[in-house]
């Protein structure tokens, strides 16, 4: 066969991208979408692991929210599901319908944290009951000032951030604050991306939000962190590790998982993955100033990894409460 100048300088070509390492064909592939609270987590782990492996397997990492990144997971399009709040039993019945079966492994907890500007100087705490004012759907339209709120407020117009409705953060933030999950005004700026509501609530003085601890830590001098009181006669608790841990810093903490495909767990590069996050988990969640779990809580989820422990422990629902102790005791049976 003649080889013309053109195929021989392409040849060439692809001789030098093959061995720059550009191509792909035969690197292994772990896909993971899902919640914007547990990516930290998951993109720290990522990273850590492709290095391990020295980029021999890649793992790619999107956020489409909980609800989200579960719509994709129970389509099979995805190993590995971040979410930030259990699987539902909307959800449960769409992965049946597809022949998905699952894992579930909570890897950490989060103080889901309510932020306002740190230029606000009326706000010293807010109650549970509070926050339903601002945020039932009945508000809608109707409290857009502070001083409707509590008339010792200023009046000042009230602008909202909150999480997007595919979000795992809006439903459990309205299943706690609420009472019942997505309920809620909708007339505020929401978002998948914390990163937009960040700025939304750094950028307004009469601004208040809701997200995740980590990206609070991440933007602590932007924001202002509110107590939050869950009923008349206990104390206003900030969200930190300790009250985390301790379980005083109440409605708000909350487990947050990962959840694997049965069928995806087969594969050597999304098994190793998965044992990479379990040895590793305790060290990197902390890395990202999120609360991790007891160390034996990572080895429960490896055995259970190990059997194949297929299903929830939430039963499709989303638990409001449920304490580290609580979780502990779940996962011990």
């Amino acid at each position: 066969m003649k080889i013309t100048k053109f195929s021989a300088v392409s040849a060439l070509m692809l001789s030098a991208v093959a061995a720059s390492g550009l191509v792909y064909a035969d690197v292994a592939l772990v896909k993971v979408d899902g919640s914007s609270t547990v990516y930290p987590i998951t993109e720290a782990v990522a990273e850590d692991f492709q290095k391990s492996k020295k980029n021999s397997i890649r793992v790619t990492v999107g956020i489409s929210g909980t609800g989200g990144g579960f719509k994709k997971f129970c389509r099979g399009e995805t190993d590995v599901s971040d979410a930030s709040r259990p699987i539902l039993k909307k959800e449960m019945d769409d992965c049946k319908a597809a022949g998905v079966e699952y894992m579930e492994f909570p890897i950490a907890y989060d103080a889901l944290t309510v932020v306002i500007n740190p230029k606000n100087d009326w706000i010293k705490s807010l109650t549970v009951a509070e926050l339903k004012t601002i945020w039932e759907p009945g508000a809608q339209g109707k409290i857009t000032n502070w001083k409707q709120v509590n008339p010792a407020w200023p009046d000042r117009p009230l602008k909202l951030f909150g999480a997007g409705a595919d979000s795992g953060t809006f439903d459990y933030f309205t299943e706690a604050i609420n009472g019942k999950s997505k309920s809620s005004r909708g007339d505020f700026t929401a978002s998948e991306d914390d990163n937009v509501l960040v700025q939304g609530v750094a950028r307004d003085v009469g601004a208040l939000g809701f997200f995740g601890f980590s990206y609070y830590e991440e933007n602590h001098d932007k924001l202002k962190a509110v107590p939050i009181i869950e009923k008349d006669g206990k104390p206003a608790v900030l969200p930190s590790l300790k009250t985390v841990i301790d379980g005083t810093y109440q409605p708000l903490a909350r487990p947050i998982f990962i959840y694997v495909n049965v069928k995806s767990a087969d594969k050597p590069e999304v098994r190793e993955f998965v044992e990479y996050y379990m040895k590793n988990g305790e060290k990197l969640v902390k890395e990202v100033k999120i609360v991790p779990l007891p160390a034996k809580a990572y080895g429960y989820n490896l055995e259970h990894f190990s059997k194949r422990v297929k299903g929830t422990k939430f039963g499709g629902e989303n638990k409001v409460g449920v304490t580290i102790e609580d979780l502990m005791k779940m996962e011990a049976k």
